[in-house]
């Protein structure tokens, strides 16, 4: 950063005021950084080409961008978290607009699934999969390229979806800038699924894709409620590459009368130094992301999935990386004011992690 620039900056430390009202002026959260000065950047990606039940999930980031401005910055164990410098690029028009084309074709391919493919109409749909699947590409690639432009220059990066297939890009350019990781998933599904429905980048095959690359030494899920056999088989021949806390064992641990703190030390056991946490977030209970595409029975609370990441961090494993995604509007702003907190603590924690800002890390 130029001088100048590192002047300006100290500027606006000092005359921000991170008690008075968002500005709708300002960046995400009010906050006064711009994408230059930001230490940790969320990257928008409003993408839902592959949903297969409801539709939304490419409105998330401008809700959780709108809602931001009501999120109070003080937080107990980072009370200084604003100081770090989080900043939100714009949404690319032209990645929301092909979104919005390729949606309209490929919820057409999907029903003419569903009804059972009609030959009358097999000759309409025979090259649709190819064409997502192309595009699909295509987003990895730029996604690929936009994240380690920003790892390159030494931030932290946060992807913010759409539907959970957008972050795959970033895990490509982690995988090119680290020799191993493994991921934290949370999520009411497993994602497994390879090219779901003929689309090989759907929403439900992100982690199939995940384990593509080599460098993705674990793979760790928490939360599963919703899978096929197929995922269930893949998990149980992966070798101990795949782990899968389901939400049933998680249940049968809290009826067990045991604390959450031992089952995250479990958790926490399987996973490497370094985590890239990828947070869907039907993997909280429905009645925290009602608008959520495909909703499922039960779920972690808001503070469980908060005590699991802060408990990651103070175990001295690095967050290399995260991403939010399925957060849609719905009928109710209630979806944004959660994801926007949600957002809020991901980022600052992995900061955190990172030695980007400073925590009380707390006795345990």
């Amino acid at each position: 950063m130029a001088s100048s620039s590192i002047k300006n900056l100290e500027q606006k430390l000092a005359s921000f005021d991170p008690n008075a009202l968002g500005d709708s002026e300002g960046g995400v959260y009010g906050l006064p950084f711009s994408v230059e000065e930001a230490q940790v950047v969320i990257v928008p990606v409003p993408w839902e080409v592959t949903v297969s039940y409801r539709g939304g999930t490419a409105q998330g980031p401008s809700a959780i961008r709108e809602a931001s401005l009501q999120v109070d910055l003080y937080e107990p164990d980072i009370p200084e978290a604003w100081r770090m410098g989080l900043a939100m690029e714009e949404e690319d028009e032209k990645i929301a607009a092909e979104s919005r084309n390729l949606r309209t074709l490929a919820a057409e391919y999907i029903g003419w699934l569903e009804a059972g493919q009609p030959a009358d109409k097999a000759r309409d749909f025979a090259t649709v999969p190819a064409q997502v699947t192309t595009r699909g590409k295509f987003l990895v690639d730029w996604l690929k390229a936009k994240t380690g432009a920003h790892l390159d220059a030494g931030k932290g990066v946060v992807v913010l979806g759409g539907d959970h297939s957008t972050p795959l890009g970033y895990m490509h350019a982690l995988a090119e800038r680290h020799a191993e990781f493994g991921i934290l998933q949370i999520d009411a599904h497993c994602d497994l699924r390879p090219a779901y429905e003929g689309f090989e980048y759907s929403h439900a095959s992100i982690m199939y894709n995940a384990l593509k690359l080599p460098q993705v030494k674990k793979l760790v899920q928490v939360g599963i409620r919703d899978l096929c056999q197929q995922e269930a088989e893949l998990v149980a021949q992966s070798g101990g590459r795949v782990v899968m806390f389901h939400n049933r064992f998680l249940s049968n641990e809290r009826f067990a009368k045991k604390s959450w703190k031992k089952v995250c030390g479990k958790i926490i056991a399987q996973l490497p130094p370094k985590v890239y946490l990828s947070f869907d977030i039907d993997g909280l209970d429905p009645k925290l992301c009602p608008g959520t595409g495909t909703p499922v029975p039960g779920g972690l609370e808001f503070e469980e999935a908060l005590y699991l990441i802060r408990t990651i961090v103070e175990s001295g494993r690095e967050i290399i990386g995260c991403d939010l995604n399925e957060v849609a509007p719905g009928d109710t702003e209630w979806n944004a004011i959660v994801g926007a907190r949600l957002l809020f603590q991901m980022a600052h924690w992995m900061g955190v992690s990172q030695g980007r800002i400073k925590a009380h890390i707390s006795e345990k």
